[in-house]
């Protein structure tokens, strides 16, 4: 199947239009045309080898929503017209016992990238979602509930999982007391979800300026980390601390803010962390841990939740030629808060 996208051709390369060849249909694929495709950190970092491994040429894009246009014979998960979802993973082995689970994120063989990574059969290289169309095995294709909004939707395949797996990994609920560093795309849906589950949530942030965002989000209160007052009458006050920060910092300001057994669990830096004292991890009981995006049943669950809530990303829709100018602003934290493109551009 011929289609169109745009690519990276090399690290300091600006993203281009490229045409290319998805695979034919296997028994187990679905074909999808693309109608939104969300615009993540990730993609910016791949796209410029910040984290090296990168592969060219290279089509970003693993927030997808779009309809289905074809079926291989075996498929009985969708047909024909369904909107449905792919987010950051189109394969896995399917048999370790992380799959059998449900934890395909977590595959013992690693699992297949929806870009720059490589197909498990043929070994070519997989292109994301910033193109017209996408052939996907079924058990990675997702429902998209009709009660969502097609056009918002797609961030929920990255930033969305991305946060509620640790809400749902340490059981926010209820009663939780839930602190989110960043107010970012990771961090805005770590409040609107976090807030969903009846959590009291409070913002971490360097400054109050956005306290008044924050709030309208969902969240309880904004706390300053440059406060110290603030930081020290805030002391073991948490159950779980989500830290979307992209960059590298220093974690140990708020591993003071967990209660005993509490957990601070990092989901927006790759890389190294500033060398951290055991001591409060040690006499507190507390945890620092980290964690990646969900399995496709976990990933569903929060598709299904954020449609009964009526929880969406905020978001600024852009044209695919559009694409360089949204990696600058993202660059410098202009977007609130997910770019999304609008593939119907592509062609134009």
């Amino acid at each position: 199947m011929k289609t169109t996208g745009y690519a990276a051709r090399a690290a300091d390369t600006p993203l281009a239009p490229f045409a290319f060849e998805r695979r034919d249909l296997r028994p187990e694929d679905v074909a999808i045309e693309i109608l939104y495709c969300g615009v993540c950190h990730s993609d910016l970092h791949q796209a410029r080898n910040d984290w090296g491994g990168s592969e060219y040429p290279l089509v970003p894009g693993h927030e997808i929503v779009g309809r289905v246009t074809a079926v291989g014979d075996t498929v009985t998960r969708h047909k024909v017209g369904d909107a449905v979802a792919v987010g950051c993973m189109v394969d896995s082995c399917l048999h370790c016992d992380q799959c059998h689970k449900g934890e395909e994120q977590l595959c013992r063989h690693g699992f297949t990238g929806t870009y720059n990574s490589h197909d498990r059969i043929t070994g070519e290289a997989t292109q994301g979602g910033y193109s017209g169309h996408v052939v996907v095995r079924e058990e990675f294709v997702l429902r998209v509930p009709a009660a969502l909004d097609l056009a918002r939707a797609a961030p929920l395949l990255c930033a969305g999982i991305t946060t509620w797996s640790p809400l749902r990994t340490w059981n926010v609920g209820p009663g939780s007391r839930v602190g989110v560093i960043g107010l970012g795309g990771l961090g805005h849906m770590a409040v609107k979800l976090a807030a969903g589950l009846g959590a009291h949530v409070t913002v971490l942030s360097r400054t109050t300026d956005k306290q008044a965002d924050a709030i309208a989000l969902g969240a309880d209160r904004l706390l300053a980390s440059t406060d110290a007052e603030a930081m020290a009458a805030a002391a073991s006050s948490f159950d779980l601390i989500i830290d979307t920060i992209p960059v590298r910092h220093d974690v140990s300001p708020y591993i003071q803010l967990l209660d005993n057994d509490a957990t601070l669990v990092i989901v927006g830096q790759l890389g190294l962390i500033e060398e951290q004292s055991t001591i409060p991890l040690l006499m507190g009981r507390r945890r620092l841990s980290g964690s990646p995006i969900g399995g496709i049943a976990e990933t569903q669950e929060m598709l299904d939740f954020c449609a009964r809530m009526n929880i969406l990303p905020e978001c600024e829709m852009i044209r695919m030629d559009e694409i360089n100018h949204a990696f600058d602003r993202m660059e410098r934290a202009d977007v609130r808060y997910r770019f999304v493109i609008d593939m119907a551009t592509l062609a134009g």
